[in-house]
């Protein structure tokens, strides 16, 4: 029966594959309506995602097979959907992020602001979370956890393994110095003794006494060894118990502070991608479902308007895990945690120095460092400044007329990609700019002209990740599928009891549901199933789309308590600290904090940037268009 068992799940993949398919046949079949078909292709999909019996990008290619088939859209119209302006934005944001770690700039960045931070626990806790938040806010959570979490283990062993050799070192001189008390302790007694026999000595006997004397002075020597002996085996048996002891204390302090560095570094990766619009896939997939859903919002949501609202729940998320982590790994010694009024330790200054050395090892900072800095810096720049809502930027007053956004978020940070593909990666290679040139496979000829330029397709197309630009549009195509065949209206529709629920209710009672569903499945499979079918309930509510939209896709990114929930989950666990229960009780906890903090965002600074309290007109047109 077991090798049975063992055989089924040996093929499970290829048996959900063929099954669920079967299995959801009678839906189409018994109902023959374009909804069941979208229902059955929706569901299918969702399946598939969430076992990951396929590919994810595999599984977002099924509506180009399956829409056509039912007769839900034709053909052109779903593949449309997989490139669409959102699609290039992040693949403009990818090749960037591609430029910064083909350079080490996210490293030298991440050693940098650790340099300045210190190693104290909680110092150096804020610190990995600080950077590794920052550098997830540019490029990819996974590439981002994938490199602090080396640095970050490199750290923790140096402190561990300093502070055994300090103990060592103290208990070698501790006992050194008992040692010694005890030796002249000895001594003095036996020197006052003999003072004593020898004044008797002369009070009464001379020359008999005188032999007499000779051997309790000798009896005290003896005794003066034999104590000795008895303290050094006392010492001895009682440095094996107290060394067992301490290094027993001193293994359990390693374990828990390793714990929560792992954590910190893999929790700060997902709450600091939800701060920018580039940051992680959901956000890009939620841009896009909103232009598709409803086209005349006016760019309601770019860059500028993203970061305004996401960057401040970003920071108080952080800081508030940065707490719970303190609470349970690292406790309320804030003197030991904090360092206040302490002089550095061998162990700190030895933590430092690995930090130090690794900073070194990188070098003075190289031409093509500072030109990705300095494009990368003119690109953000480019982004709050085109469109930041509360003034005109460049792009409405030289671009954007009659109403059409011709400029948007994916035309900048395309113009900077191809800046990239011909700014070059250093000086030219001539005589007058650089001494040492290469030289050809004789060794005696120089190699002159243009230095490579910072990012070439061929680093781009071995990096870049093509399977999310794929799923993206698998999102696109299955919110516009639904859309066609008027199943997320159906399905919103079955969701206007919630009219009767005070609106905050709503938003903390669905990013509990998504929270807890991104636990099983992808955040991008997450949002592409459950963002269309919010859409179409706001608007049966007469509700503001982004009152639930936006803290449902930020949710969807709060994958704290399995290791499978996300990559830099898997990565931490990986290194064999954590166990499933450790993550799940410390996730838990940061999960409920985060739909708090979304849910108080939404309420209060949301409400003033989107005006979510009434039903915006942009919604109301979309409405009218699709009623017969």
């Amino acid at each position: 029966m077991g090798s049975s068992w063992r055989i089924l799940w040996a093929f499970r993949n290829e048996l959900i594959i063929f099954l669920v398919p079967l299995l959801l046949l009678p839906l189409p079949l018994v109902i023959q309506t374009k909804e069941a078909r979208c229902g059955f292709t929706i569901i299918l999909m969702a399946v598939y995602w969430c076992t990951e019996a396929l590919p994810l990008a595999v599984t977002a290619l099924i509506p180009v097979l399956l829409f056509p088939i039912f007769g839900i859209m034709e053909s052109s119209q779903v593949c449309m959907q997989y490139l669409k302006d959102t699609n290039m934005l992040l693949v403009g944001g990818l090749m960037v992020a591609v430029a910064v770690e083909h350079w080490n700039l996210h490293k030298r960045i991440a050693l940098r602001v650790l340099l300045i931070v210190g190693v104290k626990p909680a110092l150096l806790m804020i610190g990995f979370m600080g950077v590794t938040a920052f550098l997830s806010m540019w490029i990819s959570n996974t590439a981002t956890t994938a490199m602090m979490v080396p640095i970050a283990q490199a750290v923790l062993d140096q402190l561990h393994n300093a502070e055994g050799s300090g103990e060592e070192h103290n208990q070698v001189n501790n006992e050194e110095l008992e040692l010694q008390e005890k030796e002249l302790k000895i001594e003095d007694k036996v020197i006052t003794n003999s003072y004593i026999i020898e004044t008797m000595s002369e009070n009464f006997y001379n020359s008999s006494v005188d032999t007499e004397i000779t051997k309790p002075a000798n009896s005290s020597e003896q005794d003066k060894n034999e104590k000795v002996d008895n303290c050094n085996g006392q010492l001895s048996t009682a440095k094996s118990s107290d060394s067992a002891e301490q290094e027993k204390i001193r293994q359990q302090k390693h374990l828990k502070l390793s714990k929560g560095m792992n954590l910190c570094v893999c929790y700060a990766a997902s709450i600091g991608g939800t701060a920018t619009l580039t940051g992680t896939t959901p956000n890009l997939i939620m841009n896009g479902q909103l232009d598709s859903l409803f086209p005349d919002n006016g760019d309601v949501i770019n860059f500028a308007t993203w970061f305004g609202f996401s960057f401040p729940c970003m920071f108080i998320m952080l800081v508030l895990t940065w707490i719970w982590l303190q609470i349970l790994f690292l406790g309320f010694n804030l003197k030991e945690n904090f360092g206040c009024g302490a002089a550095k330790s061998r162990k700190d200054i030895s933590a430092y120095q690995v930090i130090k050395d690794e900073f070194k090892s990188l070098g003075k900072m190289t031409f093509a460092e500072i030109g990705v800095l300095v494009l990368f810096i003119l690109l953000v720049l480019l982004w709050f400044t085109r469109d930041p809502g509360f003034i005109p930027g460049w792009a409405t007053v030289l671009f954007n007329t009659d109403d059409k956004s011709y400029v948007t978020d994916a035309t900048v940070v395309i113009f900077i990609a191809v800046i990239m593909f011909i700014t070059p990666s250093d000086k030219p290679r001539l005589p007058c700019f650089n001494t040492d040139l290469e030289s050809n496979s004789e060794g005696n000829n120089y190699k002159y002209g243009p230095a490579p330029n910072l990012l070439n397709w061929k680093t781009v197309q071995k990096n870049l990740a093509w399977n999310i630009v794929v799923l993206l549009g698998g999102g696109f195509a299955l919110a516009k599928g639904s859309e066609e065949s008027g199943l997320s209206q159906w399905l919103g529709g079955q969701l206007t009891p919630l009219e009767a629920i005070p609106p905050w209710a709503i938003v903390i009672i669905l990013c509990l549901l998504i929270a807890t569903f991104t636990e099983c499945a992808s955040n991008v499979a997450t949002t592409s199933l459950f963002l269309p079918i919010l859409a179409e309930m706001a608007k049966s509510i007469h509700l503001h789309p982004l009152y639930v939209m936006l803290p449902c896709t930020l949710c969807a990114s709060f994958a704290f308590m399995l290791p499978v929930a996300t990559p830099p989950n898997s990565i931490v666990f990986s290194y064999g600290y954590l166990k499933v229960a450790d993550m799940a009780k410390t996730g838990i906890v940061v999960n409920i904090i985060g739909v708090l903090v979304i849910t108080l965002a939404v309420n209060t600074w949301g409400q003033v940037m989107f005006d979510l309290g009434t039903f915006p007109e942009w919604a109301k047109s979309n409405i009218t268009e699709m009623q017969p």
